[in-house]
């Protein structure tokens, strides 16, 4: 957390990116990116208003309960959840032009009732945790818990350039402290204040941030040098990285999505990292996944879901319309699962992946498919808990095809 209170020019900040998430419904990572552009901003400060406007969602609901003010009343009334927040967390008051001011005796009022709530205190939307009950049970509490804590920074070490022992010793000579992780080869741990993307190491493309329960997703997959692997969600790439690192560049890898875009910034990563087998393509149409029928050695499905286990990280998703969204995206889910397993060649193995710690996305979605495709058997899965596991929250299945 802070140790000093932010700038008054950076709380008009955090309040103006509140105020685009909350009432514009803009993701969180585009309106840092529409606000920090052009400024000549400190990577320290920058930070700084990163964490506090992370830490703000993470707990929405309950900084506006000691505020008193409600979350469209951002815009009018950010200044005193912004003083409401600096006192929360023992800091002095910020200097800004126009405040609203908190009465700290009610504050510490509201802060011991808080504390009797815990589904309040742990910054969850009533929907969530209705939610989390009905598919976790028991073990909710704990990963709700988990769920509004702030993420560690992870790396992986590029395989193609450097190994994890190499990456942690140059990113040491660049003042950049770092930990193995255990269980997943390819992770470091950031533990020093460090500005990653400022380094000679990331310039060079040695490693890319990536959280280390995301690295056991591409991880699962085994993916040989000389294969013919697809990556059908590939997004901007960061699984499709790791795979071609454990290809060691050889071997065809076809990296494919429905945006363009998205798929030309996966090119520019992939120059960077030195991974020359990626090819890219479009999914244009149904044609484009049925002219890959049973050609591909590997497949990874890394398909579009709730987010729901990645809430430390983007917790602006709390906030948006999940409850609405999830009947319509776990749809796409079995026309992803269902259609683009095809692709797999007798032999071949497909990866099943989400971000949702919830069942109906991950195991009840591969029960679903398997009962309709005896030519699919499942080899293992695994689901990735934040609370026991300190990773963001994944969901991964091994699906083997044994016949056409």
């Amino acid at each position: 957390m802070l140790n000093s209170p932010l700038s008054a020019s950076s709380n008009e900040l955090v309040i103006s990116i509140l105020t685009m998430v909350l009432s514009q419904g803009k993701p969180l990572d585009r309106a840092y990116s529409q606000h920090f552009s052009g400024l000549q901003l400190v990577p320290a400060e920058q930070a700084r208003i990163a964490l506090t406007t992370g830490d703000i969602l993470r707990r929405l609901n309950l900084y506006c309960y000691l505020a008193e003010i409600s979350p469209d009343e951002m815009e009018r009334f950010g200044s005193k959840l912004l003083n409401a927040w600096h006192l929360f967390h023992g800091l002095e008051l910020p200097k800004m032009q126009y405040s609203l001011q908190v009465d700290e005796a009610r504050l510490a009022e509201r802060i011991e009732q808080a504390k009797t709530k815990p589904v309040l205190w742990d910054g969850c939307p009533e929907w969530l945790d209705v939610m989390g009950r009905e598919q976790l049970g028991e073990s909710w509490e704990k990963e709700r818990a988990a769920l509004s804590t702030a993420p560690k920074r992870f790396l992986r070490a590029n395989g193609l350039k450097v190994t994890r022992d190499e990456l942690a010793a140059k990113l040491a000579a660049e003042f950049v402290s770092t930990l193995c992780v255990d269980g997943v080869d390819s992770a470091l741990e950031v533990t020093s204040d460090s500005a990653l993307f400022r380094t000679q190491s990331f310039k060079d493309g040695l490693f890319e941030q990536q959280d280390a329960g995301s690295q056991r997703v591409a991880a699962a997959l085994d993916a040989k040098p000389g294969m013919k692997v697809i990556d059908a969600c590939a997004g901007a790439g960061g699984k499709t990285l790791h795979i071609a690192a454990q290809m060691q560049g050889k071997g065809r890898l076809l990296a494919m999505d429905v945006e363009q875009w998205k798929l030309d910034k996966l090119k520019e990563r992939a120059r960077r990292n030195g991974a020359h087998n990626v090819e890219t393509r479009v999914i244009a149409s149904s044609k484009t996944i049925k002219r890959l029928k049973l050609s591909a050695d590997r497949v990874l499905l890394d398909v579009p879901c709730s987010g729901l286990g990645v809430l430390k990280r983007n917790p602006d998703a709390k906030w948006r319309d999940t409850v609405e969204r999830l009947p319509v995206l776990m749809e796409l889910q079995k026309h992803i699962l269902s259609s683009y397993s095809r692709m797999v060649k007798v032999g071949g193995i497909v990866v099943y992946a989400t971000c949702s710690i919830f069942p109906c996305e991950n195991r009840g979605q591969v029960d679903a498919f398997l009962a309709e495709n005896p030519n699919f058997r499942l080899i293992e899965d695994e689901s990735i808990s934040p609370a026991d596991s300190g990773f963001d929250g994944f969901y991964l299945a091994k699906l083997e095809r044994i016949q056409e």
